[in-house]
């Protein structure tokens, strides 16, 4: 007859095993993970693409500097304009409607203060702020560079576009005082203008028109600067 097992509740507890160390022991450990490699050719190239596209971005900075400064070079005019809110065609439309000896050109502030600092043209620090489009003008006509953009800002209903700043013979010219620029006699108004004021003997009208160069453009740049001061009394 077998003998069943019986199991009877009791209040007291089982008293603790004590656990011994044993310094043989090594318990078995879980099979170690396999690093992943790569062969040379298949590396991951993080840091170095990145390095590249730094050295890309820079070299693309510093060409845009470049440029800037070859267009200063033989520069009447350059003149800061809004362009905050233009769409592609409009810029492609507007471009065209430039006429071949201006250039519109789109750079970060920064990188045109760059190209300007110690020159004549950073008189337009104040113009470095929002977003620009750079007009540079390579005529003397000015009001003829300036009146295409007018009328483009005009058909397109473009009010908030306006020139921000300008700077001509060194002089820093804001929103309001560009007007000025847009008004001034063209060169050959000017000779006209000249000729009629002179009128003393003609020996003397040939002797000032056979004057050095550089005399002559000092009396012109005078007697324009005389027009504006009479144009800006007369405004007033």
């Amino acid at each position: 007859m077998e003998a069943a097992l019986s199991f009877f509740p009791t209040s007291k507890p089982f008293p603790p095993k004590s656990l011994s160390f044993n310094p043989y022991f090594n318990p078995p450990t879980s099979k170690p993970h396999k690093l992943l490699t790569f062969p040379n050719s298949q590396r991951p190239t993080i840091r170095h693409n990145l390095s590249i596209k730094s050295a890309i971005s820079r070299t693309k900075k510093e060409e845009t500097v470049e440029t800037v400064k070859k267009h200063l070079e033989d520069c009447y005019l350059l003149a800061a304009i809004n362009y905050k809110g233009f769409t592609v065609k409009q810029f492609q439309e507007l471009r065209k409607a430039l006429p071949e000896n201006t250039k519109l050109i789109v750079a970060k502030n920064t990188l045109v203060f760059k190209a300007i600092q110690n020159t004549k043209w950073e008189v337009l620090e104040p113009c470095m702020k929002g977003m620009n489009v750079w007009l540079f003008v390579h005529t003397e006509e000015i009001p003829d560079a300036i009146k295409p953009y007018r009328t483009f800002q005009k058909e397109k209903k473009l009010d908030e576009n306006d020139f921000t700043g300008a700077c001509f013979e060194g002089k820093f010219y804001g929103p309001q005082e560009v007007k000025v620029l847009e008004t001034m006699p063209s060169r050959a108004e000017v000779y006209a203008k000249i000729l009629g004021a002179l009128k003393g003997p003609s020996i003397a009208l040939v002797g000032t028109l056979q004057a050095p160069a550089r005399d002559l453009v000092l009396v012109l740049k005078a007697y324009v600067k005389k027009l504006e001061e009479e144009g800006g009394a007369g405004g007033q």
